[in-house]
């Protein structure tokens, strides 16, 4: 693909552009192709799932949203590697980037085709359950999860402000008929243990339900022995228990409660200093206490009405050095729609309210409390077998940043073994003081906010995919150009005083690229291969120029080839590179460099008792090989290391056993 770039101008035009040229050629020849097909050429079958995120409840294929799927085969796959969170879980689907915003505490977000991690929004069972802040994808255990759905680009339509940049749902098992439990123990090369637990069973009367808890803590580890922690030390607890209905006439409701307690120790080790000869500890905690409901009721000739709430409260306790910060973010959420889906058309409309809040005891010129109602409507049609067109609007009356309209269309043709999905969507996200890195710094050197505008973006995406026997192949392309984007910059740029100030950037944020994947399945033998490439530019310091967005790679792929047997085990090898990445403030060097990441994953069954082992990382790639985490001086913001474009750990091994209790056939 040829990616023309005029100085000075937006190159999200001339994406439109190439889609249109790309629609049209790939619409006329899969139309030929559909109409004289290979002779006896086979289709494979697609894995029928249903999607929850887009609310229309069709299957993955039908969909004129693009969806991803991370699928419980998958998902089982990732518990053995990461048993404590969903980080490396999301971190390996093409064009999803898990990057470390706070390299003293670990914290991370996760960015969606080279935009922002704060643009995604992270939803369990489609409700805000975990709140905005970075650490909560670290928090997250994957042992309960059935599958998880990827939405990429604006979803605002969908979701509301917190969706400008797409949405991850993460979707909960559902109990089976049969009761069951399931305990994986967990250790690692660095002094890191899990321990999870999961049971579910039925109950009675339509009633079943679930619990899941676990214990996770890792020791710190200073790899290079510099005095500055490169792997933070946490001790964490979750619970979350669940309960499912099923009526006999089609209604159905689900409730949840969750919580969470973590220590988190960083920063100088015991009795070290930062290069100015201080101890800086950095540390925080974390409780999260969270709620959530869903309910489907059939109205005779009407449809069904749906009803959606949750609530969700976040303590922190975070020091850097001497200043301590103390504070809680709540959110409230409540939704009610009707829903309607014939053969040809489904439709919802809908009202919902949410609140968002902060308050710190230490710096209360930055608390908020954002009252954000809305409107929404969503719209699909499949015209004839092979199109449907699909079309969402949603109406937020934002508190502070005022009414916005974000609209999204998509459509899908899909001629036998082709599928062309095309998508254009709006959004807005309004601003908060929670930038990525203020997770590294704190607020004690952050102006006062000021009057922000709210971000706003288009989105368009052009996939084009083919499936048949065992062979499956995607490629994607798409762009984001964001208007008023909220970025971190000096006060005094280049000069001796301390301190950093939000400002909206005169000139879009733009990001255009491609996603490629390419499945082959051979008897139990599966090998794929994907491949991103990011363009992301933004507006220079002080407006001078463009630039790329710092930790931005442009070239990333990966290779992973998983043998399996239900009744046997599993063993995989996977290989990941990621390319060259600008940076920011980094006074060793201005660019990353390039790394490759080799795994290997086994798993032996032994009936109900599964050994597993993982090497993670075989090359030993790790950052401080190379530099130094710790700055020379503090930089403005207060942070005391510089950006994390490479692992920290270096390699990891880790092992286990997972246990299974009762249950049907597996």
């Amino acid at each position: 693909m040829l990616i023309l770039r005029a100085p000075g101008r937006s190159r999200l035009p001339l994406l439109l552009a190439a889609t249109a040229l790309v629609w049209g050629s790939a619409a006329q020849a899969q139309a030929q192709e559909h109409d004289h097909g290979p002779a006896g050429e086979e289709v494979g079958e697609v894995e029928e799932l249903i999607v929850q995120a887009t609310r229309s409840g069709r299957r993955v294929q039908d969909e004129p949203i693009r969806v991803e799927i991370i699928n419980q085969e998958e998902i089982e796959e990732k518990v053995l590697m990461s048993p404590g969170n969903i980080a490396m879980m999301v971190a390996e689907t093409g064009g999803v980037r898990v990057q470390v915003t706070s390299p003293a505490l670990g914290a991370a977000s996760i960015r969606m085709q080279g935009m922002r991690g704060r643009y995604t929004q992270l939803l369990a069972d489609g409700l805000p359950l975990y709140g905005g802040q970075a650490l909560g994808v670290l928090q997250i255990p994957p042992s309960d999860l059935g599958q998880v759905e990827v939405i990429k680009g604006a979803a605002s339509a969908l979701y509301g402000p917190s969706a400008l940049g797409g949405v991850i749902n993460l979707v909960s098992r559902r109990p089976d008929a049969d009761p069951m439990a399931e305990i994986l123990l967990n250790a690692t090369s660095r002094n890191g243990q899990d321990a999870t637990v999961y049971a579910a069973s039925p109950i009675t009367g339509g009633w079943s339900g679930s619990i899941t808890g676990g214990k996770h803590r890792q020791l710190r580890q200073d790899l290079d022995d510099d005095g500055w922690i490169d792997t933070p030390a946490y001790d964490r607890w979750t619970v979350r228990p669940r309960l499912f209905w099923e009526g006999d006439g089609g209604g159905r409701a689900y409730f949840t409660i969750g919580g969470m307690r973590e220590d988190r120790q960083g920063g100088t080790a015991p009795g070290r200093t930062t290069p100015t000869g201080e101890a800086f500890p950095q540390t925080q905690t974390s409780r999260r206490l969270d709620a959530g409901f869903t309910s489907e009721t059939p109205i005779e000739g009407w449809g069904v009405l749906q009803l959606r709430a949750a609530g969700v409260t976040q303590k922190h306790g975070h020091r850097y050095g001497d200043t301590v910060e103390d504070d809680r973010h709540r959110t409230l959420f409540a939704e009610a729609a009707l829903a309607a889906n014939t053969d040809a058309t489904s439709w919802l409309v809908g009202a919902a309210v949410q609140n968002d809040a902060y308050r710190s005891k230490a710096y209360p010129t930055f608390d908020y409390s954002f009252e954000t109602p809305a409107l929404f409507a969503q719209v699909e049609h499949r015209l004839n077998d092979d199109l449907t067109v699909a079309g969402s609007v949603r109406w937020d009356s934002h508190s502070d940043y005022g009414s916005h309209v974000s609209p999204r269309v998509s459509v899908l043709y899909r001629p036998g073994p082709w599928t062309v999905r095309a998508s254009v969507g709006q959004g807005f996200y309004a601003p908060t003081p929670f930038v990525e890195e203020i997770e590294a710094a704190g607020l004690s050197r952050l102006a006062s906010l000021g009057r922000l505008k709210a971000e706003t973006a288009d989105t368009v995406s052009l996939e084009g995919g083919y499936a048949a026997g065992p062979f499956e192949a995607n490629l994607t392309l798409f762009g984001s150009r964001i208007e008023n984007a909220v970025r971190l910059e000096p006060i005094d740029p280049g000069g001796v005083a301390e301190g950093v100030r939000l400002v909206n950037l005169q000139g879009p944020t733009e990001t255009i690229g491609v996603e490629a994947l390419v499945r082959y399945r051979w008897n139990d033998v599966t090998v794929t291969g994907s491949y991103v490439y990011v363009d992301a530019t933004e507006p220079g310091p002080g407006g001078a120029g463009r630039r790329d967005i710092p930790v931005t790679p442009r070239h990333t792929a990966g290779v992973v080839a998983m043998w399996e047997q239900h009744d046997k085990g599993r063993l995989g090898i996977e290989a990941y590179y990621t390319g060259a990445q600008d940076l920011e403030d980094n006074p060793y060097r201005s660019r990353g460099r390039p790394y490759l990441e080799l795994g290997m994953l086994g798993e032996i069954v032994l009936g109900d008792v599964r050994l597993f082992l993982n090497l993670e990382n075989l090359l030993n790639v790790r950052q401080t090989k190379y530099d130094r985490l710790v700055l020379p001086r503090r930089g403005p913001a207060g942070e005391w290391t510089t950006d994390a474009w490479a692992p920290a750990d270096g390699f990891v091994v880790n092992g286990g056993v997972r246990i299974r209790f009762g249950g049907g056939d597996h």
